[in-house]
């Protein structure tokens, strides 16, 4: 896909999230992609790409988890068991589904940093983490504190992954305060993440 279709996509989605999500998300969606656009022009990641996933990532937040689970058995969209237990994740793998199926959006780099924003996988592209990245610290919804913290690490160390681990620390932290179900694929990336930063 041409970064002149994406940049006129992205005006026409805009005002599709305008009406599809609430203020509060819209906000958030907007400061995803501002937040991406800065990380991705330091890592030399494809701003156009980014941008656009970072964008849409939330494309179908404002659905119940009964239309989630719907739509996912209807489409036989691909969810784990562990991902279906924490329905939270549910409109990552139907906001790329939605992408794809409704918005003809084919590009594999994007529907994948939209499926994967909530929990992530092992060896995430650039582009796949940086989307996580500005969904956790973007500046127009989420704590400013935890964003600076994140990002002073990520600028000092050179490293997405330095990042990673800080937010995935939090996630794990906050779910097991409040006993909530962690995701294995949650503790995989962990996992992976600590063993890669190690060497």
């Amino acid at each position: 896909m041409k970064a002149k279709s994406l940049l006129k996509l992205s005006t026409e989605l805009k005002e599709y999230l305008k009406q599809e999500l609430s203020e509060e998300k819209y906000l958030h969606s907007i400061g995803s992609e501002e937040t991406a656009k800065q990380l991705a022009e330091y890592f030399n990641a494809n701003i156009e790409k980014t941008c656009f996933a970072a964008l849409i990532h939330d494309i179908a937040k404002s659905k119940s988890n009964e239309e989630l689970l719907r739509l996912i058995k209807e489409n036989n969209i691909e969810v784990s068991p562990s991902e279906q237990a924490a329905l939270k994740t549910l409109h990552a793998p139907v906001g790329a589904f939605i992408a794809k199926n409704e918005f003809r959006i084919k590009d594999n780099d994007i529907l994948n940093a939209i499926r994967w924003h909530t929990i992530g996988h092992k060896n995430m592209s650039n582009i796949e983490k940086i989307v996580f990245l500005a969904d956790k610290i973007e500046n127009n919804t989420r704590d400013l504190k935890f964003r600076n913290q994140v990002l002073e690490v990520i600028y000092h160390t050179n490293s997405l992954d330095q990042g990673l681990l800080i937010c995935y620390r939090a996630t794990i932290q906050s779910l097991l305060e409040r006993k909530l179900f962690i995701s294995m694929e949650t503790i995989e990336v962990w996992n992976s993440l600590i063993e890669c930063l190690s060497k």
